[in-house]
C-alpha cells in the first residue's frame, strides 16, 4: 500500500518531538507542510528561503535521521519554498530544492542511542573481550566551548572544563562535577569539554550519555544476561560525561553498578565529568560513599546570567547565524529573559520566527508582543535591571550614572526611583535591591520608598515621573 506524504511526515514530526525541545518544534517544524511523495524522495513547504536555511543549517541532521526512518536509507528531502518578490500583492511563487548532500558532520547530534538488546545499529558489546572497541562519542557538535559565552556567573566551571580539557586525567578536577539550574548551559560545557578533548586526543574514548539512558542500558542488560558486558564496555571509556546524574537517586542498583564503574575509570586515571541540577550535599536517595565520590574532584556551580551575560550571549547567537538585529531589540529581549539561557534563546528563535513567516521587520515592538506571547502562561515580573534601564532612558542618564556615588538632585531621584519601582514590581529583597542600586543597603531602600511616596503627593512634576515610569513598565 502507497503512504501518503502527509502520514510519513506525521510519523517525522513524532521522531523529530522526542528529539527537541517543544519551542523549537514548535517554531521550526509545525509550519512544515508535506506536498508529495515520489518513490523515496518527500517534498515538504516551507514558509520563506530563510526558513529553509535555518532548517539545513540547524536541523539537517534531524530531518535526515527521521526521514530516513520513515523510508529507509534512501530517502531523499525537497523544499518547496515560498518565494515573494514584495510584501505587497504580488503573487507568491515556490521553488524546489533539493536537501544538501554534504557528507554528516563529526559526532552528529542525532544518532541512534546505544542499544543494549542487539535490536538497533549500534551495539558496543557485540565485540567480545575487552579490546578497544569504536565508540559514537554522542556529542552534539553544536556545544562547542567558544559558543559558550564567559561571564561572573559561569568562570570558574568553564575554567575548570577548559584545564580537563588540555589534561583529561590528570587534573585534581576528577569528577568535574558542573551543577546548576534548568538551561544554565550544563550540558552545553559538558558536550563542549568532551568535544575540545576528541580535538586534542582523537585516541580517546568520549562517551556522552544521560544518566536516565544509562539505567535504561542497565536494566535492558540485566534482562538479556550481560550485566558484565555491560560494566567491561563502560569500564573500557577514556572520558565518561554523565548528564544529569542527580536522576539517578532511589535506583539503589544503578547506583551500585556506577560506584563500581567509577572506582574502576577513577583508579586507571580516566577523566569523569558529570552534571546535576543541585549540589552534591543537596543530593537525596544517593549513598553515602557515591556522595563522597562526588566530592572528590571539583564541583562547580553554574549561575544565573548577569544582563552583560546575556547580551553576549545574544550578540554571538545572531554572529554565527550571520543575523543583524537593532541593538534596542536585543537589550530587550537580555533585559525580559532573565531566568536561563534556554528560554533566552527560545525567544530568539521565535522573535526570528515572527519576523520571517509574518514578513515584518524585526522592531522593539514585535519583540515586546513577542514576548507578551513568550511568557503568557507565566506570571511576567520585570527585572532590577529592566527597571534600571527603562529609568534611564527616561532621564538620559547612563546605568554606571544612576549606579554612582554622585549627590547630585536628578541623579539621586532617578536612583530613588529605580528602588521604589523594584520594590513594587519585583520579588526581590531590599538587600538585593540596594546592592543592585550602586551597593546601598536596605535602610536607603525603604528610605528612597518613602520619599518616592511623599514627593508624588507634594510635587506635580515628580508626581508625573511616577505615573511616565509606572506606565511604561507596567504595559512593557
Amino acid at each position: 500500500m502507497k503512504q501518503s506524504p502527509e502520514k510519513v511526515w506525521s510519523g517525522c514530526l513524532d521522531f523529530i518531538k522526542d528529539n527537541i525541545n517543544p519551542q523549537s518544534f514548535k517554531t521550526w517544524f509545525l509550519p512544515i507542510k508535506p506536498l508529495k511523495l515520489k518513490e523515496t524522495a518527500l517534498t515538504i513547504q516551507v514558509p520563506s528561503k530563510f526558513f529553509y536555511e535555518w532548517l539545513e543549517e540547524h536541523y539537517i541532521e534531524l530531518l535526515k535521521s527521521a526521514i530516513r526512518k520513515e523510508l529507509g536509507p534512501e530517502a531523499k528531502l525537497v523544499y518547496s519554498i515560498v518565494m515573494e518578490n514584495t510584501y505587497g500583492n504580488t503573487k507568491p511563487y515556490t521553488v524546489n530544492i533539493p536537501s544538501n548532500n554534504r557528507p554528516p558532520i563529526k559526532n552528529p547530534s542525532v544518532q541512534a542511542p546505544i542499544n543494549l538488546g542487539g535490536k538497533g545499529p549500534i551495539n558496543p558489546f557485540s565485540i567480545p573481550g575487552l579490546k578497544k572497541v569504536r565508540v559514537e562519542s554522542q556529542l552534539n557538535p553544536n556545544y562547542t566551548l567558544d559558543k559558550f559565552i564567559e561571564g561572573d556567573c559561569n568562570r570558574l566551571a568553564r575554567s575548570a572544563g577548559y584545564a580537563v580539557a588540555k589534561n583529561p586525567g590528570g587534573t585534581s578536577f576528577n569528577p568535574l562535577l558542573i551543577y546548576g539550574g534548568v538551561g544554565l548551559g550544563k550540558t552545553h560545557l559538558a558536550n563542549a569539554i568532551g568535544i575540545e578533548i576528541k580535538d586534542r586526543y582523537p585516541e580517546k574514548t568520549v562517551l556522552y550519555v544521560a544518566a536516565e539512558k544509562f539505567t535504561q542500558q542497565y536494566i535492558e542488560s540485566v534482562r538479556n544476561n550481560n550485566k558484565n558486558d555491560f560494566v567491561h564496555f563502560y569500564q573500557l571509556i577514556d572520558v565518561l560525561i554523565i548528564d544529569d546524574v542527580q536522576s539517578l537517586a532511589g535506583k539503589e542498583k544503578t547506583q551500585d553498578v556506577f560506584f563500581h564503574i567509577f572506582n574502576h575509570l577513577h583508579q586507571n586515571g580516566k577523566q569523569l565529568i558529570l552534571t546535576s541540577d543541585r549540589a552534591p550535599v543537596d543530593m537525596q536517595g544517593m549513598e553515602q560513599r557515591l556522595l563522597s565520590r562526588l566530592k572528590w574532584g571539583l564541583s562547580a556551580d553554574l549561575q544565573t546570567p548577569d544582563l552583560e551575560t546575556r547580551i553576549s550571549i545574544l550578540n554571538q547567537r545572531l554572529y554565527n547565524d550571520g543575523i543583524e538585529m537593532p541593538k534596542d531589540v536585543i537589550e530587550y529581549l537580555a533585559y525580559s529573559i532573565t531566568t536561563n539561557i534556554r528560554e533566552l534563546e527560545g525567544a530568539l528563535n521565535s522573535l526570528l520566527a515572527q519576523s520571517s513567516l509574518n514578513k515584518k521587520e524585526i522592531t522593539i515592538e514585535l519583540a515586546k508582543s513577542m514576548i507578551d506571547r513568550f511568557v503568557k502562561n507565566t506570571t511576567k515580573e520585570v527585572s532590577i535591571d529592566y527597571i534600571q534601564k527603562v529609568v534611564c532612558d527616561y532621564f538620559d542618564m547612563s546605568i554606571d550614572l544612576l549606579k554612582s556615588k554622585t549627590r547630585k538632585r536628578e541623579i539621586v531621584q532617578a536612583r530613588q526611583l529605580a528602588m521604589f519601582f523594584a520594590k513594587q514590581l519585583t520579588k526581590s529583597s531590599l538587600a538585593t535591591i540596594g546592592a543592585h542600586c550602586g551597593g546601598k543597603d536596605h535602610a536607603t531602600v525603604l528610605h528612597a520608598c518613602r520619599t518616592v511616596n511623599n514627593l508624588a503627593e507634594t510635587d506635580k512634576r515628580f508626581k508625573r515621573y511616577v505615573e511616565d515610569l509606572e506606565k511604561k513598565l507596567t504595559l512593557s
